[in-house]
Formats: structure tokens, C-alpha cells, sequence
């Protein structure tokens, strides 16, 4: 899945010409990773240069560099890339080094930091490194601050990570459709000293959205609003990773925001503190705790929490249509509706026609004909049946004595006996111990059971 790349370009002072080729000229460059996989991939620990705790992108991974002269060298390509949004599902975006969003890039506050950055795309480019300190030459503005990178061309970018904290990285050249088609990145500035800041794990995803049109890969650049796919660094539910805890461990997310609207992410079963802002650290005295955090356009965030409790917790945005896939905004309410005598009419034309939401919007389980390249709307199953999500939504899966560096997905949580919601059939006295704790075995249902029943007052059990 990972793959290296020499990119035979001539040296320049600022930028390396494509057509001005030379042995010692491409020796100069380091070699461009790659990566396809859509899976998280494990943290990369620092082969060389300054210790730190690195860091783990859910569905992504962190660029490799190479030590030359006592500074930091990455390569970063910019490029078309095909991204599988989902099983089922895969887009043609535009993207860094194989992936979109591109690799986290991870160094060490101090350290001094050279990106070379090759253009592969039909237009010119540039790399804003938002939040960033540095001289204003290297800030990435295209006709502000540099030239736009032509396609074929290699420019340089050279500063010092001023100070520790959470960053990212994207065009400021023809943002509109380079954003809108995947282009960023998330960075991370780890403290000088190891001991400052320091969490078991730590973990970091981009916020991005897309508008494509069922049956199709490419998405719209032009919308500004109306987005089809909400997803954690271009990867929508169940196609994103969970993020594996041991018990105890104190816990790091770290979100960046590079969608067109806000986003209350929201943690189950622990309440958190903001440890970082665009800005930086926060003050320890300055953090209350939080279940729910909104993070605005180009914001970024970096919250923390002990895991404490055991099981499989929600994590997501708490806008519900931010958890859907291919989502129409013209939808009707069709609540209370009788469809039946129109739905027979319907069929003689169209055989393959369902009738949606009389009863209400719950399309988890509804086995309808879909272009091919599509997500359904509401998806994912788990061990009680359909989890009824899509988009931005995964799972925190806090476990007992897992090894530091293990983050396997464990499989679903086994509840302990009588910790799980159960249907009502009496008096609690009158009721067996089996009833009242259905997941006695170890393991509270099988996939596709039921174990929560609403009856309405008043009406008779007939189960």
C-alpha cells in the first residue's frame, strides 16, 4: 500500500523546474511517499530527530522525512487521488501523496522544517500552513506571498515550528474547487519537552464534506451549502475506523475543520475538557468539562478525557443530516401518510418503487435499488441490528489491558449480565432473572436481535 516515488526535478532557488533535470538535481529531493489504504495505519514513531508521542489519523497516516543537515524533509505531492468514501463507494478527488485528505505531517516544536511540494495537477497550486508562524514568503498565499506552483513544478517552503500545537494545511489557490475536492492536511507541532501535553493516545482527523451525485465520483466544486456526504478525513460511517482505547487512558482527539459550516462533535458515556484551540494550549484553570464541542470553519480543536468506561461510545456530529450519506434535501414529510392505495399504482410502473416514512424517517433496514457507486442513507450494523447511521459517526471502544502501541479494532462490546435496556413484560417481581438481564450468556444480543421494545400506555403485550 505504501510506495516511494523519485520525482527527477532540477534544482531552483525557490522552485525546481520540472524540465531542468539532472542525477544530482533529483538526489536533492526526497522520495515521495505514498499511500492507497483507506485503513488506519499505526503511528509513526520518530526514526530519527527529536522524541515525541506520535500521533494516529483515523484513515490516514503520517508522512515519513529524511534528516539532512539538521533539518526536517518532507515531500509532499499534489495530485488526483481515488478515495473509497465507504465500501461500495469511491471518489475522484484531488489529494497529497495517494490519499485525501493528505499525510499528517509531524514534528517537533524547534525543529527546522523543509516541505518540498510537487505539482501533479492540471493547474497551479499552493500550501497554506494554517495557524502557523513563520516568514510571511512561506505562507502560501498565491499572488500575495509566492507565485502559484505551475503543474510539472517543485516549489520549496523552509521555516521553524515556532510552537506546539495542532495545525493543518491546504491550498490557498483556486480554493473553491482544490478544497472542495479533497485537498488538505492535518499537522502537528509536539512540544520540545516529551513530558508537556503528553496523552496515551492521540488521535487526529480532518472534518471535510462533499456534494456528489448518486452514481457519480466526482464531486460538485460550485455548492456552498447543500452537501451530500459529511465525513471524519474523507471517510464516511461505517467506512471510518473506531478509536481504540484501553481503560484508563487519558485520551486525545484532535479535529480540524475545513467544511463550509460548524460541527458540535459529540462524545457518549464521558464528558471532556478542550486541551487546545487554533490558538494553542489552554490553561489547565481555564478547562470545564464538556460533552459537546462546536468547531467553526477553519477551526481546530483539541479535546481530552480519561477512559474510564468500558464499551463501544458514539462519537460524532451532532447535526443529525451531518450523519446520513446521499442525503436529498427535498425530501417531503410523509408522516401519517396512507401510501398504500398510490404505492399499489405506483408498483405497475415502476416494480422496484417503496414507500417511505408514513411511520416515520428510519430507512436503516430498507433494501432499495441504488445507482452503483452509492451509500445508502442511514447504514452500519452492530450487535443489536442496524445502527441507522452514515457520515461523520464512529465509535470510541474503551477496553480492559490493551498494550500501548494496540489499536486493533476489538470487535463489539460484551456487556456485563444486566447492564442492558430490555423490554418491559411486568412487574419487575414477577419477572425471571433471564428477562431482566437478556444478556446473562456474556454477550447482550446476537446481531440482528432486539432487545428494546417501545409499547405505547395502554396497549397489550402480545408477545
Amino acid at each position: 500500500m505504501v510506495s516511494r516515488r523519485n520525482f527527477m526535478s532540477g534544482a531552483g532557488a525557490v522552485a525546481i523546474g520540472a524540465s531542468l533535470v539532472s542525477r544530482a538535481g533529483a538526489a536533492m529531493l526526497p522520495e515521495a511517499v505514498t499511500m492507497t489504504a483507506a485503513a488506519t495505519q499505526p503511528p509513526l514513531s520518530p526514526p530519527n530527530g527529536r522524541p515525541y508521542n506520535p500521533v494516529v489519523t483515523l484513515n490516514g497516516w503520517t508522512l515519513p522525512w529524511r534528516m539532512k543537515n539538521g533539518v526536517k524533509e518532507f515531500h509532499l505531492v499534489a495530485e488526483p487521488v481515488l478515495r473509497e468514501i465507504a465500501p461500495g463507494m469511491k471518489a475522484n478527488l484531488w489529494g497529497y501523496n495517494g490519499q485525501s485528505p493528505g499525510p499528517t505531517i509531524e514534528v517537533v516544536e524547534g525543529d527546522r522544517v523543509r516541505i518540498f511540494v510537487t505539482n501533479k495537477l492540471p493547474e497551479h497550486t499552493s500550501v497554506h500552513w494554517h495557524g502557523q508562524r513563520l516568514p510571511n514568503g512561506m505562507d502560501g498565499v498565491t499572488g500575495l506571498t509566492q507565485p502559484g506552483i505551475q503543474p510539472g513544478k517543485t516549489f520549496v517552503y523552509e521555516f521553524v515550528a515556532k510552537r506546539p500545537g495542532t495545525f493543518m494545511y491546504h491550498p490557498h489557490a483556486d480554493e473553491m474547487t482544490q478544497m472542495a475536492m479533497g485537498m488538505m492536511g492535518f499537522w502537528i507541532t509536539h512540544p520540545k519537552d516529551p513530558s508537556q501535553h503528553r496523552a496515551d493516545r492521540d488521535f487526529c482527523f480532518l472534518l471535510n464534506a462533499y456534494d456528489i451525485d448518486p452514481g457519480s465520483y466526482t464531486p460538485k466544486t460550485s455548492t456552498m451549502l447543500d452537501f451530500n456526504l459529511w465525513t471524519f478525513n474523507s471517510r464516511a460511517f461505517p467506512g471510518i475506523d473506531p478509536m481504540v482505547c484501553s481503560q484508563g487512558d487519558r485520551v486525545r482527539i484532535r479535529v480540524g475543520n475545513l467544511t463550509m459550516t460548524n460541527h458540535p462533535i459529540h462524545l457518549h458515556g464521558h464528558e471532556f475538557v478542550v486541551a487546545g484551540t487554533d490558538g494553542g494550549w489552554t490553561p489547565p484553570a481555564s478547562r470545564w468539562p464538556e460533552v459537546t464541542t462546536d468547531i467553526a470553519v477553519g477551526q481546530m480543536r483539541a479535546i481530552e478525557f480519561d477512559a474510564t468506561e468500558l464499551g463501544d461510545w458514539a462519537f460524532h456530529c451532532h447535526k443529525s443530516h451531518h450523519t446520513m450519506n446521499a442525503m436529498g434535501h427535498e425530501v417531503p414529510t410523509m408522516i401519517g401518510v396512507d401510501q398504500r392505495d398510490v404505492l399499489a399504482k405506483i408498483n405497475q410502473l415502476v416494480p422496484d418503487y417503496m414507500a417511505m416514512g408514513e411511520t416515520g424517517g428510519a430507512m436503516g433496514e430498507m433494501e432499495m435499488p441504488l445507482p452503483d457507486n452509492t451509500l445508502p442513507m442511514m447504514t452500519g450494523s452492530g450487535p443489536f441490528g442496524g445502527i441507522e447511521m452514515g457520515g461523520m459517526f464512529t465509535t470510541v471502544k474503551v477496553r480492559k489491558g490493551l498494550a500501548r502501541n494496540d489499536y486493533k479494532d476489538p470487535g463489539w462490546y460484551r456487556h456485563p449480565a444486566g447492564t442492558v435496556a430490555y423490554e418491559w413484560k411486568g412487574s419487575d417481581a414477577s419477572m425471571p432473572a433471564a428477562a431482566r438481564a437478556p444478556d446473562a450468556g456474556g454477550m447482550a444480543a446476537r446481531p440482528g436481535e432486539k432487545v428494546l421494545k417501545v409499547i405505547k400506555p395502554g396497549s397489550q403485550d402480545k408477545h
